[in-house]
């Protein structure tokens, strides 16, 4: 095996010599770089290597040179496109080009050394994406040397995807264009704010205690134009130190600007106040901009009293800070924006305006290398999500603070050695002087953490004792039941990786001894730290700490036990999304089958919003517009409503926008007598309205009638048995069918109906005297204990079925596959009627013999889009229903 760092040094050489080539690398590029390398490494003598190289390094061998090929090529493949914007009514009337056609030609030093430190870890076409991005961003703040101006916006980005990155550029420009004080708040706990001050530390101020760092390492590094950081990697702000920082010079006398990186913490808020207020005199501070870097903006900053009562304290030191200047720029970042949008836009009190993002939004786009939410749960049919039944006997999801747990559920012991398993194949690929990471979230208690790291460590002590006294055997699963387990966790979930059972086992061994437990929580011990000397391999454990902000380095593994319906509770808790070179293929989730469901609709329903907000951006729609959207929008509304709402809220009104929408029964009732009622309710429907033939058409053996009464929609509806409880699923998260909502919308709004009946490929059936159809195949999963039938993907229909009430004349322009477009084009809201042939998956059946079952189902396909107005309907909500939801949200880690 090769040394790693001499893979490395070569591989970084090769890079550095490709990012030199102008222009659109030519396909033969990198076989050229690398041809050209390999030769001289194979003939010059070992001294002349380590002159060439700057260090002692050894030969490659072939496997090498080929790996080192294939992550070259992923990596300048990589692509990224720019943003979106929506600006506000003001924000579309003012100067929005002032950096890009003035201020970007002069001095930009702070960014110009931002961008070749990137260039080591940051594919060019990223960089290039990144430099356009917060071109837009600047000029959508404002210029700082013009008298007077405050401005709020917000910039969405992916969970892990590089926020900070994007920040760290930001604020870059922003102090060669010459904003004076920038203020970065980094989340709620303390290890995500030195995570934050430690990044910035590299990005833009190039020094950490004393020592230059980052950007302060490169050729170009001016000491006179160092910024000057009030907070270190270890401190917070304080006033005596920042007295003691700024006491030999006066802060309108510096050149260099003034950085500081804050906990989200009342107190400290508060003494940035009164430090700037006291040497300021009291008065508005005229002669400087300020730009306040709001990060997990969706955290703590929102005001969620009412709008007559005092603001939330951390919301009104905000406020408060931004109050001290003529000039500042409010700029929040966050990857759940659902929060924000909340904020009430209208209110400008003592305090000044509330952080409503009135003046743009800006959504990043993620590299095509980002491993996201989408290409877990969405795109590559779940193959790195490991589905668990829910341990209840020993981690039950739903526990309290005195949980007794004694040993590891076998599920939670697997992970732990997949986990030894990918440390051991990123060894073999030269990937051993990476961090390794693995995540285990299965509580929200301090003390269930503590025990089960002690019962982690139980367990990774007899692995590791086996692993040193075996693995150098021929065959050492012969000789230990451990590592037998381990050899059965490698061919169950490594069945296709390039490397033999047996290297993969020594690998192991190589490395065992350097695998730690670190818990994250505020009793913890010892602190996790990823150092760039020191390689880390860390089982993490804790909740909170880890479920907002903090990245977890060279994470492959995830054990995650959660219960919550709240869109950005789930998203944050998503440790596992980022960028994973070279090991994309070892990640694994485990989780519930109801969890990994919960995620899927949430991103579905995400990807469907950020596609609205690019519409949005073509119509010049503002960011009132867009929070509007999500306010209103049917499957995020009530996990955005009620965590912005007080608990001792006495009621609660909802208003749901269903235009623009499709909502299936794609859960169905198990109930046999109940399915019968639904299938006979079907005929009687489509012998009511085919009475008549006038408005009858026939489309590859389907039907659709036209112009029906909305009496005959609403008899349906509330005779179909649909999945849950009506009253108990408001807003349709178990059947994903807001009912309550749909039979609001038919009372209120004055419209005819359109009905269709689809045929398909199974088995005939007699619907009425005049009317035969097929059955429609799908496969479906009994879930939920038995209770319900669930349609793959939850999705009844097919790609075309909801054109099938236009005309080829009202599809022109459009096509009858785009779902969108489609329903911008209905003139009215279309009920649409399923007689299903079920191929049955019964989940608990490992034998997997499937069954066939009729099934009744419908679906409403609701005309408009994110554009049309007027079609809300509101609804008054239970309190009782809002509370129980909000059960267990708290955390006390």
């Amino acid at each position: 095996m090769q040394i790693v760092n001499s893979y490395e040094v070569v591989k970084g050489d090769i890079r550095r010599k490709l990012e030199d080539i102008k222009g659109v690398l030519a396909s033969t590029d990198i076989d050229e770089k690398i041809k050209d390398t390999k030769i001289v490494m194979e003939t010059l003598p070992e001294e002349i290597l380590s002159k060439i190289f700057s260090q002692k390094i050894n030969k490659l061998d072939e496997n090498d040179w080929i790996l080192m090929k294939r992550e070259l090529e992923s990596e300048f493949n990589i692509s990224m496109n720019s943003g979106v914007l929506i600006k506000g009514e003001e924000q579309q009337s003012r100067d929005n080009k002032w950096w890009t056609q003035r201020e970007k030609l002069k001095d930009d030093y702070y960014w110009s050394r931002y961008k070749k430190y990137m260039k080591k870890d940051i594919p060019p076409n990223v960089i290039r994406t990144i430099d356009a991005d917060t071109d837009n961003i600047m000029d959508n703040l404002e210029d700082p040397n013009i008298e007077k101006f405050s401005r709020y916006g917000m910039v969405v980005g992916h969970v892990q995807s590089g926020k900070t990155g994007n920040y760290s550029a930001l604020i870059c420009k922003a102090a060669d264009a010459g904003y004076k004080f920038i203020v970065v708040i980094a989340g709620g706990i303390n290890n995500l704010r030195n995570q934050t001050q430690e990044r910035l530390n590299k990005s833009f101020i190039g020094v950490d205690m004393g020592i230059d760092i980052g950007v302060g390492k490169l050729a170009n590094n001016d000491k006179s134009k160092e910024p000057i950081s009030l907070t270190t990697k270890s401190e917070d702000f304080n006033k005596r130190d920042a007295d003691r920082i700024t006491q030999a010079m006066g802060l309108d006398n510096t050149s260099s600007p003034i950085v500081l990186v804050i906990k989200k913490n009342t107190s400290t808020l508060k003494n940035v106040v009164e430090w700037l207020s006291k040497r300021y005199n009291n008065q508005k501070i005229t002669k400087h901009s300020m730009l306040l870097i709001d990060d997990e903006s969706d955290y703590a900053s929102i005001n969620t009293n009412k709008t007559d009562e005092d603001p939330t304290k951390i919301n009104a030191r905000i406020r408060d800070l931004l109050g001290l200047f003529e000039k500042s720029v409010y700029v929040a970042y966050t990857a759940t924006p659902y929060a924000n949008i909340f904020i009430d836009h209208k209110i400008d009190g003592e305090r000044g305006k509330d952080l409503f993002p009135k003046d743009f939004i800006y959504a990043l786009d993620a590299p095509s290398n980002y491993f996201g939410a989408k290409k877990i749960f969405l795109d590559t049919d779940f193959k790195h999500i490991v589905t668990i039944p829910e341990p209840k006997s020993l981690l039950p999801i739903k526990h309290k603070k005195d949980l007794i747990l004694n040993e590891l559920p076998d599920t939670l012991e697997e992970a732990i050695r997949l986990f030894l398993i990918n440390i051991g194949i990123r060894n073999l690929r030269n990937q051993g002087n990476k961090h390794n990471s693995m995540l285990i979230h299965a509580s929200r208690f301090t003390m269930v953490h503590q025990q089960i790291g002690s019962c982690v460590e139980d367990y990774l002590s007899k692995l590791r004792k086996d692993i040193v006294v075996y693995s150098s055997l021929d065959n050492p699963e012969m000789q230990s039941i451990n590592i037998q387990s381990i050899k059965e966790t490698f061919e169950l979930r490594c069945y296709d990786i390039e490397f033999e059972w047996n290297m993969v086992i020594k690998s192991i061994q190589t490395l065992i001894n350097t695998v730690v437990i670190r818990e994250v929580h505020q009793q913890r011990s010892v602190e996790l730290e990823y150092r760039d000397d020191q390689v880390t391999n860390a089982i993490v454990i804790g909740g909170t700490s880890l479920a907002r902000g903090y990245t977890i380095e060279g994470l492959s593994v995830s054990y995650f036990l959660r219960s919550t319906i709240f869109y950005d509770t789930l998203m944050q808790m998503g440790r596992w999304f980022g960028y994973r070179p070279g090991y994309e293929d070892l990640c694994k989730i485990y989780m519930t089958e109801d969890m990994k469901d919960n995620f899927r609709d949430i991103i579905e329903s995400t990807e469907i919003l950020f596609e609205d907000f690019k519409i949005m951006a073509r119509k010049n729609m503002t960011p009132e517009d867009f929070g509007l959207a999500v306010q209103q929008y049917p499957d995020s509304g009530l996990q955005v409503t009620a965590r912005n709402k007080q608990r001792n809220i006495k009621e609660l009104y909802y208003e749901m926008k269903l235009d623009g929408h499709l909502k299936e029964t794609g859960k169905i009732n198990s109930d046999n007598s109940i399915n019968r009622r639904n299938i006979q309710l079907i005929k009687d429907t489509v012998s009511i309205i085919s009475d008549s033939k006038d408005n009858e058409s026939n489309s590859k053996n389907s039907y659709v009638w036209k112009n029906i009464d909305k009496k005959v929609i609403k008899d349906f509806i509330e005779k179909f048995g649909i999945y849950g409880e009506r009253k108990d699923d408001i807003f349709g998260i178990k059947s994903r069918m807001p009912i309550e909502f749909i039979r609001k919308y038919i009372d209120e709004i004055d419209s005819d109906w359109d009905i269709a009946l689809y045929s398909g490929e199974s088995e005939k059936i007699e619907i009425s005297s005049k009317i035969s159809i097929r059955k429609e195949k799908r496969k479906a999963t009994l879930k939920d204990e038995g209770r319900c039938y669930e349609i793959r993907n939850n999705q009844v229909s097919s790609g075309t079925a909801e054109s099938i009430s236009l005309t080829d004349e009202e599809c022109m322009g459009i096509e009858r596959k785009n779902r969108k477009d489609v329903r911008s084009r209905l003139k009215r809201p279309l009920l649409m009627l399923h007689i299903i042939d079920a191929e049955i998956n019964d989940s608990k059946n490992d034998e997997g013999n499937n069954k066939n079952i009729e099934l009744a189902a419908f679906g409403i396909s609701f005309p408009g889009g994110i554009t049309s107005t007027g079609k809300t309907v509101k609804l008054k909500v239970n309190t009782v229903y809002i509370q129980k939801l909000l059960d267990g949200e708290e955390y006390d880690d």
